[in-house]
């Protein structure tokens, strides 16, 4: 099997296109096509089946394609191992991470990082979607909470307790609830984030069916808002606590405990992992354990395998 072939099958699959895998090879699609159908001669079988909107693999060509995957990511990790010989981490890191801790957070911690490492290009997208690394060549997913079924890898990076919060304002015309179930008949900012419209508390173990005045599916939107006096809050402490030193928001029913929201740094697993990701991922958790006080802890295992389905 020669290693260019591998690679042009290999793209094709992934690309779902010959298009597209054609202009990510800087070649032309009729030789792309041609490729591969002499591959499919040679081994005297149908790896793909063609129709004028998509591609769909064999079932041998599935089998084939795992194997050549492999031997790509096998390549690309002996490469990336004399990379790891540099002296400092280089070339472009691509990041994803939810909107609202990019915004508040990560900004400032990719400029530091890019400081001490000059040689480094970053590319970000803030999303609320899921965002499979693999597929779309990012190199680090931060995403909330952890995910169930999937075959990458995932760090563990903070663990932040929940907290409700409402402006001084609000609390003066409104009054201060006194246990969760008072949160009934206040004014309550509802986040797409939570699960359902209900209120979640660890200690007392209760749920409470708020009946918000304002949804939204951005959580320092919901956080201005309440500072504005519209409502109280559900969100991470972190999120907010800046604001309480501040004394524009006022911690609600804070003898209460509410589950925690959990960040991991997801990737794929790989023997030999990038200096640029390894670097990256270590300067943030520092970043997050010192500007913001949050982390898990010790005893917890920095590396988390994932369930593959």
């Amino acid at each position: 099997m020669g290693l260019d072939d591998a690679l042009i099958f290999t793209r094709v699959v992934e690309c779902h296109s010959f298009t597209s895998a054609a202009l990510t090879l800087s070649m032309q699609k009729s030789t792309v096509s041609r490729r591969i159908a002499q591959l499919e001669e040679r081994l005297g079988v149908r790896l793909l089946n063609r129709t004028t909107r998509k591609l769909r693999l064999t079932e041998v060509g599935q089998a084939y394609y795992e194997r050549c995957r492999q031997i790509m990511q096998e390549f690309a990790e002996a490469e990336e191992a004399i990379m790891q010989l540099q002296s400092e981490p280089t070339g472009l890191l691509r990041v994803s991470s939810p909107i609202e801790f990019g915004q508040l957070f990560l900004g400032g911690v990719i400029g530091d990082f890019m400081c001490r490492y000059p040689a480094i290009q970053v590319e970000v997208e803030l999303t609320t979607r899921m965002v499979d690394p693999v597929e779309e060549g990012v190199d680090i997913v931060i995403h909330r909470g952890r995910p169930q079924d999937s075959s990458l890898v995932a760090r563990p990076m903070m663990s932040s307790p929940r907290q409700l919060f409402a402006s001084p304002a609000y609390l003066a015309e409104y009054g201060t609830p006194e246990k969760p179930e008072d949160l009934i008949q206040h004014r309550c900012i509802h986040t797409l984030t939570e699960d359902g419209r209900k209120w979640h508390f660890l200690q007392p173990s209760v749920s409470v069916m708020v009946n918000p005045v304002l949804t939204a599916n951005n959580i320092t939107f919901a956080r201005e808002a309440a500072v504005s006096g519209a409502g109280i809050i559900n969100v991470p402490a972190f999120i907010a606590e800046p604001l309480v030193e501040q004394g524009v928001l006022c911690r609600v029913l804070e003898h209460c405990v509410l589950p925690s929201t959990e960040l991991y740094a997801l990737y794929p697993s790989r023997r030999f992992q990038a200096m640029k990701v390894k670097a990256f991922i270590d300067y943030l958790i520092e970043q997050l354990r010192l500007r913001l006080d949050v982390g898990l802890e010790e005893e917890d295992d920095p590396l988390v395998k994932l369930p593959s389905t």
